[in-house]
């Protein structure tokens, strides 16, 4: 389902624009870093989902572009039957940013579509605005050509938040397979939660109105199947699930509107805090993803914080996009991976013809700790007695990220001064290091505390009945 948060330039204490939220799903996660491409004449990608997802399709080919950027993304190996690997967005190397988000459409727009639907599914979308887009505004008209020519792959609804460092959009795509979406823009002054992603009043009668993009039979479709006549169009009424704002969207929101109330400006601990709340983020959180929307000369300083699982149990930190690689802890492992359980780490199988036999991960990777499978320990720990260890949790994190994300700062004013000396390669290297230490920090913090908590919990005795524990989450 997934949660995505966007808060204005004008209203944080870092004067830049925030997109951070989480990827909701149970499979496999692991951080990459994909370099920018000069593609061959003629080149294409494949599209959509097969017949085997929930809601089927056919897979097709579409051009691709001459150039791809480069970009930061997480991806998963499963959902819903789409084509692994997926994503749900991450930041390139331009500064925009992507957040897919859930958001169901009405159940007759569901129920006619395609069996045989073609186009690019959610993933594809995300993944396309990441390599092709080089403003937010451009990725939701990318978004917009590429359902009108190629049509979208739909598992029942879907949305997007686009962010660069001046403005984002939420992007919502309907099922039906009539090519049917809209746009609403956020300004420096807005503050957007989606979980689900929604857009409820547009203004279908001013042409004008440079804060809306939708498809040009959104209002005619809607008339034709008399869910609309006249007046007021609300989007989500009319198309989507017609709950407007979701509770835990209205509480996050207006927890974050609080702090602006008071005169106060969002920082870097508010957001973290948005995506740690146990309120919020549970075992369904896939992992966390904090990225500072910045006008910058230097691609390569472009920063996202990261957290191998929701934040509640895992801390965040730095991957630049200029650092040369990740460690093999952050990469992708059998732990959760579709498809990995029938196959082997051993190629003797391939002899007599069983290809899919051979495990997707290297014996270099798998031999190192998984960052998912020691977070997901920790928060199984925590769970024995939350009240007790979420809360020595949360401080201990807190502290190791405000200290971070200092020490960030100072690292990138060196790296800067690097790069107006021409100094690429060290800073490079500056980069990948500082990264690379830092998360084998975070990692050797997150298992300590595990050690820890396990100690305790054997003198302090644990509950003898076996049952699944979770926090008292809004959704």
């Amino acid at each position: 389902m997934s949660y995505g948060i966007y808060v204005g330039r004008d209203l944080t204490l870092d004067g830049n624009a925030w997109l951070a939220g989480y990827g909701d799903e149970p499979s496999s996660h692991w951080l990459e870093i994909t370099s920018s491409k000069t593609n061959e004449s003629g080149e294409s990608i494949t599209v959509g989902v097969s017949e085997t997802a929930d809601m089927p399709g056919k897979r097709i080919k579409i051009p691709q572009v001459n150039h791809t950027h480069r970009y930061i993304s997480v991806n998963y190996s499963y959902y819903k039957g789409v084509p692994a690997p997926i994503t749900n967005g991450g930041l390139n190397e331009y500064g925009v940013a992507v957040r897919d988000i859930w958001s169901t459409s009405r159940a007759e727009l569901i129920e006619m579509t395609p069996k045989n639907q073609t186009g690019p599914n959610y993933s594809d979308l995300a993944r396309l605005v990441l390599e092709r887009a080089k403003t937010a505004r451009e990725g939701v008209e990318l978004i917009g050509s590429l359902i009108s020519e190629y049509g979208e792959s739909s598992y029942g609804g879907n949305s997007h938040l686009i962010a660069d460092a001046s403005e984002a959009w939420v992007v919502v795509q309907f099922s039906g397979g009539k090519g049917l979406w809209a746009a609403e823009r956020l300004d420096s002054k807005s503050i957007r939660v989606s979980r689900p992603g929604y857009i409820e009043e547009i203004p279908i009668d001013d042409s004008s109105n440079k804060n809306f993009l939708y498809s040009s039979n959104l209002v005619s479709f809607s008339k034709d199947q008399g869910w609309y006549k006249k007046g007021t169009f609300n989007v989500n009424k009319i198309l989507g699930d017609g709950k407007g704002r979701w509770a835990g969207v209205k509480w996050m929101e207006n927890s974050l509107q609080a702090i602006i109330s008071k005169g106060k400006k969002i920082s870097f601990k508010e957001i973290v805090w948005a995506l740690r709340t146990s309120k919020l983020t549970g075992d369904t959180a896939g992992y966390g993803q904090i990225i500072p929307l910045l006008n910058q000369n230097c691609s390569d300083t472009r920063v996202l914080w990261h957290a191998p699982i929701g934040a509640v149990a895992s801390t965040f930190s730095p991957i630049f996009i200029g650092q040369s690689h990740i460690l093999p802890e952050f990469s992708k492992h059998r732990y959760l991976t579709a498809g990995e359980a029938h196959r082997f780490m051993d190629d003797r199988k391939i002899e007599k013809g069983e290809i899919d036999s051979v495990s997707l991960v290297s014996q270099e990777t798998e031999s190192s700790r998984s960052a998912v499978m020691e977070c997901k320990r920790l928060l199984y720990l925590i769970l024995q007695d939350p009240d007790r260890y979420k809360i020595e949790v949360d401080e201990v994190f807190e502290q190791r990220e405000m200290q971070l994300f200092e020490s960030t700062e100072k690292l990138l004013k060196i790296v800067n001064i690097l790069i107006e000396h021409k100094q690429f390669d060290l800073a490079e290297k500056a980069m990948t290091y500082f990264s690379n230490c830092e998360l084998k920090i975070g990692l050797n913090l997150i298992m300590a505390l595990s050690e820890s908590i396990e100690k305790r919990l054997k003198f302090l005795g644990k509950s003898k009945i076996s049952k699944i524990r979770k926090f008292d989450q809004i959704w």
